[in-house]
């Protein structure tokens, strides 16, 4: 199964985004406001990085909880991890399993931004494809010839 078939389920309103000079508060209100872990960090269109959970608690270790006025591109991933359509969801797994990272930047072959995926959406897609597999060979051996 490849990425594209994961986005495929997911829509574009699904790529939630801010801009890198925006407040972390702001970031932390949206996330909240669409109970999501992440937001992609974009200006006009191009993407500048990606800020996760993870990324705001560790700045809050760092500066001592004081985040409301620091912006979002002091804090995001500038380099984020990222996969293409065409990569498969083992890849993704791997990679993300590998950096301990639970979202993954897609990107197209211009380097557009199409999407992010989580964990959880490559988990479902790999179980999708597990009982997809189960029912073939279940339906094999249930015709086996004698």
């Amino acid at each position: 199964m490849l990425i594209r078939e994961v986005l495929n389920v997911k829509s574009a309103a699904d790529i939630i985004s801010i801009d890198p000079d925006a407040s972390v508060a702001e970031a932390v209100k949206r996330m909240a406001e669409r109970d999501i872990g992440s937001l992609a960090v974009l200006r006009e269109g191009t993407l500048m990085g990606f800020i996760t959970e993870r990324d705001i608690l560790r700045g809050m270790h760092a500066r001592g909880c004081a985040l409301t006025e620091v912006k979002v591109s002091e804090l995001m991933e500038k380099e984020p991890l990222v996969a293409t359509l065409e990569d498969s969801v083992d890849y993704a797994r791997d990679a993300m399993t590998k950096s301990h990272t639970s979202h993954l930047v897609v990107l197209d072959e211009s380097h557009k931004l199409c999407g992010v995926i989580s964990f959880h959406d490559v988990a479902r897609a790999c179980l999708k494809e597990a009982s997809f597999e189960n029912a073939l060979l279940k339906r094999y051996i249930k015709h086996w010839p004698e």
